[in-house]
C-alpha cells in the first residue's frame, strides 16, 4: 500500500519561506511524476509544480521564480521550497504521485498540509 506523507506546512508572514516535504512508500517513486497541488479557500485544487522522473519541472505562472520543486529518489521524497510567500499562497498543499507501470496507472495523494501566509 503506497502512502504519501506531507510535512512542513505552517503559519508564515508575507515574504517568508517554507519547505514542504512529501515522503512516499512503495517502489514506483523513481518512475513517477510528482506534483504539488494546492486548494485555496473557496477555490478548486490547482497544480502548483511538478517534476518528471528525468527531473523536468513545470510551475504555475503564479509561483514561477518563487517556488522550487525537487526530488530525492534515494529518500523517496519530493520537496517544495516556497519563497517570497504571499497571502494568496494560503491553502492546503497536497502531494501527488503518478506512474504507469506494466500498463497500469497508479495515482496517489497525500493527506495535505496547511500553509497560511498572514501577518
Amino acid at each position: 500500500q503506497v502512502q504519501l506523507v506531507e510535512s512542513g506546512g505552517g503559519l508564515v508572514q508575507p515574504g517568508g519561506s517554507l519547505r514542504l516535504s512529501c515522503a512516499a512508500s512503495g517502489s514506483i517513486f523513481g518512475i513517477a511524476t510528482l506534483g504539488w497541488y494546492r486548494r485555496a479557500p473557496g477555490k478548486e485544487r490547482e497544480l502548483v509544480a511538478a517534476i518528471t522522473p528525468g527531473g523536468t519541472t513545470n510551475y504555475a505562472d503564479s509561483v514561477k521564480g518563487r517556488f522550487t520543486i525537487s526530488r530525492d529518489n534515494a529518500k523517496n521524497t519530493v520537496y517544495l521550497q516556497l519563497n517570497s510567500l504571499k497571502p494568496e499562497d494560503t491553502g492546503v498543499y497536497y502531494c501527488n504521485m503518478d506512474a504507469t507501470q506494466w500498463g497500469n496507472r497508479h495515482n496517489y495523494w497525500g493527506q495535505g498540509t496547511q500553509v497560511t501566509v498572514s501577518s
